[in-house]
């Protein structure tokens, strides 16, 4: 049998015809029906009447609704079942696993701000034999891997702050080791004396000095020696020790120096070399002979006005064995200034590596002429400051300022 579905309207023709129709199958005005009609003729074929018949589809269509519901209720039953049963066991394989492995990250993260690690990833356990035995195998080892680099952070710190107790007091010593108490030679009218030193590290390579060679000529020294830390600082100890036992009265500078190049050319398996600057002033004449070993230039100051005073420098002390240095002489009139600095001064830099420069002291010492010594040593430093800013300081920062100011008196002419 044949089904037409639509409009029984549709199929009229072929029943005024007499022609048989299929089942039609309609939601119209009549419902869901099967309307059934079959043509009845006689034997000469003629058309006597049809037989009709219609069947109600509506228990039909509710059990096809009720077979639907049924069907998507089971499915969403399965659906939901299988969703649950895939959360858990995706939960109880890599959820839980990954939990226990941040918590346990997190435990061992937290015991180690205290000070001291817990072993919860060492006893991670997974049972899986994929990624996540890897990720925990990795973590395990990452634990081992802390472990050992933070041991061995502590025993460095542990090295480096005895270390670094060890330079201070180190630092201490060498402080020590310079002349500190200002005004140094209170009882003495002639002069006024004051120096300073800033070291880059915790002991630097410069230093100075001053000191009286007998009652009547005070001895000054500038120095820097190459190189920082401690082994410039023993180097410097060194040097100073034997440029003042070497000044004496009467000797010539020139042979001082001769004499200390070739002490320090002995004991001078670290190559380090000074550039050094010594001077002896004669106070009851005002004469200041001086010897320069590759040092910086002194500024003089006269009448409130610095000038670099043009000195050829000699060769550095521990440079070379047997080399001479030629001593020579200034004359320092009553009022009359002397700066000497180390090279840590001069080049001192800025956050953009401009140099601070002579020209640039040249003006502080001069706007400061008629300050007293550690005044103007106060100056340059402040100017300094304010020049590198926060610049880090790479090089010591040494200056000594001595005043002339009057001559020793009591002294006759012949023996001026």
């Amino acid at each position: 049998m044949e089904y037409y579905e639509g409009s029984f309207d549709s199929i009229v023709g072929d029943l005024v015809a007499g022609n048989r129709v299929p089942a039609v199958i309609s939601d119209e005005e009549y419902g869901w029906i099967i309307s059934i009609s079959y043509p009845y003729k006689s034997e000469s074929g003629e058309l006597l009447g049809y037989v009709c018949a219609d069947i109600s589809m509506d228990s039909v269509v509710r059990d096809r609704q009720n077979y639907l519901l049924s069907t998507l209720l089971i499915l969403a039953g399965v659906t939901a079942v299988f969703a649950v049963l895939y959360y858990v066991l995706f939960n109880y394989v890599f959820v839980r696993p990954i939990k226990r492995m941040s918590g346990a990250a997190a435990e061992f993260v937290s015991g180690g701000r205290d000070g001291e690690f817990s072993s919860s990833i060492a006893t991670l356990s997974v049972r899986s034999r994929d990624e996540l035995r890897l990720l925990c195998d990795s973590l395990k080892r990452m634990e081992l891997n802390i472990r050992e680099y933070v041991n061995n952070l502590r025993e460095v710190t542990a090295e480096k702050e005895r270390i670094g107790a060890e330079l201070d007091v180190a630092r201490h010593i060498q402080s020590s080791m310079l002349p500190c108490i200002f005004p140094a030679f209170p009882e003495r009218r002639e002069f006024d004396i004051y120096a300073t030193m800033t070291p880059a590290k915790e002991v630097g390579g410069d230093f100075y000095d001053f000191f009286m060679v007998d009652e009547r000529h005070l001895a000054i020294v500038m120095a820097d020696v190459s190189g920082k830390g401690v082994p410039a600082a023993l180097f410097m100890v060194i040097g100073k020790t034997l440029i003042k036992d070497h000044t004496t009265p009467g000797r010539d500078l020139g042979e001082v120096f001769g004499e200390v190049n070739r002490l320090l050319c002995e004991s001078n398996s670290e190559g380090l070399f000074i550039t050094a600057f010594e001077g002896v002033l004669d106070l009851g004449t005002g004469e200041f002979r001086f010897v320069n070993a590759g040092h910086e230039m002194p500024f003089i100051g006269r009448k409130n006005t610095f000038r670099a005073e043009k000195i050829r420098p000699g060769f550095v002390l521990a440079g070379m064995e047997e080399m001479r240095y030629r001593a020579g002489v200034l004359q320092l009139n009553e009022g009359d200034k002397l700066f000497e600095y180390t090279d840590g001064v001069t080049e001192a830099t800025d956050a953009g590596n401009g140099l601070y420069g002579m020209e640039r002291l040249e003006r502080v010492l001069c706007a400061h002429g008629a300050d007293t010594p550690q005044e103007i040593c106060e100056a340059v430093k402040r100017d300094i400051d304010a020049f590198v800013k926060d610049a880090p300081q790479f090089d010591d920062i040494t200056m000594l300022c001595l005043e002339f100011r009057q001559k020793t008196p009591g002294i006759k002419e012949e023996e001026q």
